[in-house]
């Protein structure tokens, strides 16, 4: 029996997949144990025919027992927690699924605009209180966004926002310049889209090239009355920064659906602030995402089991070495 080990929560649970893994009859093993840094794969790595990973890193030390391991797949996009090194000296192929959950993850930005606009977790907080606390907010129509990072989420998102009546922006040295030019999307660098926008929102892969992406200085660089929305990955973002920007009002608001850790320490000073909004990174986690994603992972589970090669695999040099 063809054995898959998931660290993804959502992987297999949702739409067609559920179905689908039924009627081919592999065993699915869950390793989400948010307490533990592995999700509590290694005591069953060993069994895995191909592993499906969420947030879980993959390193090389986590796969030493993986003797049957026969391919890696990402439920979603993003595979900086994922050592692709590793994996190919190993003969690992590697995949994601790109652009499958980009509706999912654009939706939820354009929700959390809203959210910080028109204050809606404090008007629902007030009047489930007993409270009537009437705000005054703004309107997305005329004000601009920014995005930063133009790949099938930040296009995603930019058509929804020029939907809605704003300017759009992009910082992006690998950006669609059709796309950008047929969709009147401004292609600027990214600090001038800081100083332009009234609202930014990242959409970058993590890692160490992005660390830090949106520092002290970055924040600096934005409108007092703006607000910065992470749908990409905690480490983008210095915290630490962007709750002194928030308690000294040269930030208008933030909304957060990534972090460092997961879930974060909620200590920090910045979950107490009444203008930021937060997420339990859950961006990509729509029924018909979920299905998207894990339907992809498993026709690419099928082509390597048929001894194929996806069309998705990021590092194909492992089946040039099979050669």
């Amino acid at each position: 029996m063809t054995v898959i080990l998931t660290t993804s929560p959502g992987f297999g649970k949702h739409g067609r997949v559920t179905q689908r893994l039924a009627e081919l009859g592999w065993e699915l093993i869950r390793c989400t144990d948010t307490s533990r840094p592995d999700g509590g794969m290694a005591g069953h790595v060993g069994r895995a025919d191909y592993l499906v990973v969420g947030l879980v890193p993959v390193t090389a030390a986590a796969l030493e027992g993986a003797v049957r391991l026969k391919g890696v797949l990402k439920h979603g996009v993003g595979v900086d927690n994922i050592d692709i090194p590793a994996c190919t000296a190993r003969g690992l192929p590697v995949a994601n699924t790109p652009g499958a959950n980009a509706d999912a993850v654009a939706e939820l930005a354009v929700g959390l605009m809203f959210a910080l606009a028109r204050n809606i977790p404090a008007g629902h907080a007030s009047v489930v209180s007993g409270g009537w606390d009437r705000r005054v907010g703004s309107q997305l129509g005329g004000k601009t966004l920014g995005i930063v990072g133009l790949g099938n989420i930040g296009r995603r998102l930019a058509l929804l926002a020029r939907g809605l009546g704003m300017r759009v922006a992009a910082a992006d040295p690998h950006a669609d310049r059709a796309f950008a030019a047929a969709n009147d999307i401004a292609l600027m660098e990214l600090d001038d889209l800081l100083a332009a926008a009234d609202y930014v929102s990242l959409h970058v892969f993590g890692g160490a090239g992005n660390a830090a992406l949106i520092d002290a200085g970055r924040i600096a660089r934005m409108k007092p009355s703006a607000c910065l929305l992470n749908l990409a990955r905690g480490e983008v973002v210095d915290l630490d920064a962007l709750a002194g920007a928030l308690d000294a009002g040269r930030l208008g608001g933030v909304a957060l659906d990534a972090y460092v850790t997961e879930p974060p320490d909620v200590s920090h000073p910045v979950f107490r602030h009444p203008r930021a909004v937060f997420m339990p990174h859950s961006g990509a986690d729509t029924v018909e995402a979920l299905e998207n994603v894990g339907l992809m992972n498993i026709a690419d589970i099928q082509e390597l089991m048929a001894g194929g090669r996806p069309a998705r695999v990021l590092n194909p040099e492992v089946f040039e070495d099979r050669r």
